[in-house]
């Protein structure tokens, strides 16, 4: 059983939080609290999958069967109650390359995309790369939650001829998981001006407390059609070096499209490791991943305390989904630049930097807490005694 406490070395196993982390923030014996990966083990099942896995030697082309299918299947109607077929799913080396071949099989040249920001920065890229267009929805702050300006979100679908809205739900970096009436609305506006919805649902599995994830497409027909969704077990159980992802469209025509997409770049199946970590963490990793939920409540409960106590100046937005704490820091009275390097050189934290998840993320900073308690406590000191003595 994982013991959620074990501080586990990363660094010299070529991480990317870990060992890049020097070079990227510039300084020494910065505490890495950034990319989206925890330190935490996988579940045993999914190391013992992939040991018996090694042991035979031979890694050829591997295809996932009809029980691979099967496995997913029934995990996205057990977890999200939204009931699909095997013949929807397409498989995917992450979520990001996925929508990057969504968008591309699904608009056109010149295409008007939305997206809800501040939001995850590849958003961004992968609408500007394949020479789209970045409509924004700017989410409401009220300097406790995040809400969805709905008049705004119809009237730039109105004014732009929105093509495709691409969903992050759960929301990185909020921290939001949108309700049912939230996604129902947002649906009806989309179904209403003919919008083909992409639902970035990476952390759907990374809900905390009472909250529930509903995946966008479970709510009718009619929204199942309009869109396209993406899952992955990677987030969830710590895979995501192993690049095991897929999409699930219902829609006939879509599925047409993104078959020439995904075949045209040589994609249609996983590589053999990251298949076997999908298939035995979704049939052995339920009892580890109730265990996750209660640490990463634990540690959001920690961190929050600690800085509402100690510090007047820095604020967390309540998450209710991800591991990701949206950190409020404007009460520091920095300019952005002079807060990236308060972070860095005062309290030696290497955090994700807000305005990176776009303009409206000025003034924030994101902060990983899927950590063994230890880390976090250290990381949640330096934050207060650097904002002590500041």
């Amino acid at each position: 059983m994982t013991n959620f406490e074990d501080v586990i070395e990363r660094k010299g196993t070529r991480s990317v939080k870990w060992d890049f982390a020097d070079m990227l923030f510039k300084n020494e014996g910065v505490l890495p609290m950034w990319v989206a990966d925890m330190d935490f083990q996988v579940p045993e099942a999914v190391t013992k999958a992939l040991q018996d896995r090694v042991s035979h030697g031979i890694f050829g082309y591997t295809m996932p069967d009809d029980e691979v299918k099967q496995t997913i299947v029934d995990w996205v109607s057990n977890h999200y109650d939204y009931k699909i077929e095997k013949d929807w799913i397409f498989y995917s080396p992450g979520v990001v390359p996925s929508l990057h071949m969504l968008v591309q099989a699904l608009s056109e040249v010149g295409d008007h995309v939305l997206i809800q920001t501040p939001v995850y920065p590849p958003f961004y890229s992968i609408v500007k790369n394949h020479g789209r267009h970045i409509v924004k929805n700017q989410l409401t702050f009220d300097g406790e939650r995040y809400e969805i300006d709905f008049d705004d979100f119809e009237q730039k679908i109105e004014k732009n001829n929105v093509s495709l809205f691409i969903l992050c739900s759960p929301h990185n970096p909020i921290g939001r998981v949108w309700t049912k009436e939230e996604l129902q609305k947002m649906a009806d506006i989309c179904l209403k001006h003919g919008v083909t919805i992409l639902s970035d649902e990476i952390h759907a599995d990374l809900v905390l407390g009472e909250n529930e994830h509903t995946s966008i497409a479970s709510l009718s027909e009619d929204i199942d059609e309009a869109t396209v969704t993406c899952y992955s077990p990677t987030k969830t159980f710590n895979l995501a070096g192993l690049q095991a992802s897929y999409v699930v469209a219902k829609d006939k025509k879509k599925r047409k499209r993104l078959e020439r997409q995904f075949h045209g770049q040589g994609i249609n199946m996983l590589n053999t490791l990251g298949l076997t970590a999908l298939e035995a963490a979704y049939r052995d990793g339920e009892e580890w991943l109730e265990g996750l939920r209660e640490k990463l409540a634990e540690n959001v409960t920690y961190a929050r305390d600690r800085l509402h106590k100690e510090t007047d100046s820095i604020r967390v937005i309540e998450p209710e989904g991800t591991y990701l704490l949206w950190l409020d820091c404007r009460g520091l009275g920095l300019e952005h630049e002079e807060l990236k390097t308060f972070m860095q050189e005062k309290a030696k934290l290497g955090l994700n930097d807000g305005a990176s998840f776009g303009e409206e993320g000025k003034g924030f900073m994101r902060m990983n807490i899927a950590a063994p308690k230890e880390t976090v406590v250290e990381g949640v000191e330096r934050l207060i005694q650097a904002v002590q003595k500041a």
